[in-house]
């Protein structure tokens, strides 16, 4: 979804399947996560702000357990998001 300003609506998301808990993407990005008690990321259920985005796909990009990704919302009326990242394809690529 883009906006007048062409700006795309964009989602953070945690596998927290794929995760153990470093706690590095909150030292990254604590404008939208936060840990559980255990260690584990807990997102804010909104969307990524613009000024924040550079920042989210970093973090992304940065996670060593490849178990963060960015869903791009399609439009309003879609529940299908695209999905990038490294956890796009559902696997570890590192295996």
């Amino acid at each position: 979804m883009t906006g007048g300003t062409g700006r795309v609506a964009v989602r953070l998301r945690v596998d927290l399947i794929a995760c153990d808990g470093r706690g590095l993407c909150a030292e990254a990005l604590p404008e939208l996560i936060t840990l559980d008690d255990w260690g584990f990321p807990i997102t804010v259920d909104r969307l990524v702000p613009p000024r924040l985005l550079a920042d989210a796909r970093e973090t992304v990009r940065a996670c060593p357990r490849l178990a963060l990704r960015l869903d791009r919302l399609r439009s309003r009326w879609s529940r299908n998001p695209v999905t990038t990242g490294p956890a796009a394809d559902g696997g570890d690529s590192r295996t």
